[in-house]
């Protein structure tokens, strides 16, 4: 088991801002539509959603923005990528965990959470650990092990970048 770690001011503000902008600011950033966030089927009654942009998947980038997440990979002790997505959680009304834990993974690797923006949504961690969502915070843990998400109540949405590797 990865023992989980928190690190503040992650990026340079620069880097952190060009990320944001990206994010966030661009209207031509695409985002795609995922019905359910954590467990097909029982997300869909709760009417719960999310949207996803996938940088880096099956060995090879899938996104022509995946340059742009470079200088957050180049700070990450990374031997291999399994994946890198942007997640954008919109503000549903309902700041609870989903009730479904769940592992991005079903095998032993490494993963961090970056998170974008500052809002009240975040991470609960197997142990009961809530880690908040701050701008330019990254949480380093091991995603083989069951986490689950918190939505945002208190701004439009929760962005993050999820990265999962060896």
């Amino acid at each position: 088991m990865i023992e989980h770690q928190v690190i503040d001011n992650f990026l340079p503000a620069e880097e952190h801002k060009i990320l944001y902008n990206l994010m966030l600011e661009n209207q031509n950033f695409p985002w795609y539509y995922f019905p359910e966030i954590s467990t097909p089927g029982k997300d869909s009654k709760d009417h719960m959603f999310y949207m996803v942009h996938i940088f880096y998947y099956e060995d090879k980038p899938n996104s022509t923005f995946f340059n742009s997440v470079k200088p957050l990979l180049s700070k990450i002790d990374i031997r291999s990528l399994i994946r890198v997505k942007g997640n954008f959680y919109p503000n549903q009304r309902k700041n609870i965990p989903l009730g479904e834990p769940h592992v991005d993974f079903p095998y032993s690797h490494k993963g961090a959470i970056y998170s974008i923006n500052t809002c009240n949504g975040g991470t609960i961690l197997k142990d009961g650990t809530l880690v908040k969502s701050v701008a330019n915070r990254i949480l380093f843990f091991d995603p083989s092990e069951s986490h689950d998400s918190i939505v945002a109540t208190d701004d439009k949405a929760r962005v993050n970048i999820n990265i999962n590797y060896f």
